[in-house]
C-alpha cells in the first residue's frame, strides 16, 4: 500500500511540475524597459537620445518595449514649443516613447505647460523619476 501512495504521489507532483513548464512556456515574454536621461542643451545629445530611443523599439518591437525619456535641467528647453527638433520629438511620442519634463526644472525656468510642445508629459521631478524607474527595473541611459 505504501508502495502505491509513493507512486501515486511521484506521479501527481511529475504532472503539477509538467503543468508549471507548459505555463512558464506560454507566459508573454516581459517587456523591456529603458529610461533615458536629457540634461543637456545640446541638439546633438537629444537626436542620439532619439536615435537609441528608435533603435531599441526597432530591435525588440515597438509594442515589446517602454521607453521613457526623461529631461531636466537645460535639456528641457527642447521641449519648448518653439524647439528645433519639435518633429523629431512628435514623431517619438507617435511611436510609443514617453516623453516627460521635470516640473522642478520648469518652474526654475519660469516656464508654464503653455510654453512646452503639446501632449508633453510632466513629472514633479525628473531626478526622481529616473531613480523610480531604475527601482522599477528599468535600464538607465545617459547619451
Amino acid at each position: 500500500m505504501k508502495y502505491i501512495n509513493i507512486l501515486a504521489g511521484s506521479l501527481a507532483l511529475s504532472l503539477s511540475l509538467a503543468s508549471l513548464n507548459t505555463t512558464a512556456a506560454e507566459a508573454p515574454a516581459a517587456k523591456e524597459r529603458v529610461v533615458i536621461q536629457v540634461s543637456d542643451a545640446d541638439t546633438s545629445k537629444w537626436n542620439l537620445a532619439l536615435n537609441n530611443a528608435k533603435n531599441i523599439q526597432q530591435a525588440y518591437g515597438a509594442g515589446k518595449v517602454d521607453i521613457e525619456i526623461v529631461t531636466y535641467g537645460p535639456g528641457i528647453g527642447m521641449l519648448k514649443s518653439d524647439s528645433v527638433i519639435a518633429k523629431r520629438i512628435e514623431e517619438a511620442k507617435q511611436t510609443g516613447i514617453a516623453i516627460v519634463a521635470c516640473q522642478n526644472t520648469m518652474k526654475g525656468m519660469k516656464l508654464t505647460n503653455d510654453d512646452m510642445l503639446p501632449n508633453t508629459s510632466y513629472v514633479p521631478s525628473g531626478v526622481v523619476e529616473i531613480i523610480k524607474k531604475e527601482r522599477e527595473g528599468y535600464a538607465y541611459i545617459r547619451p
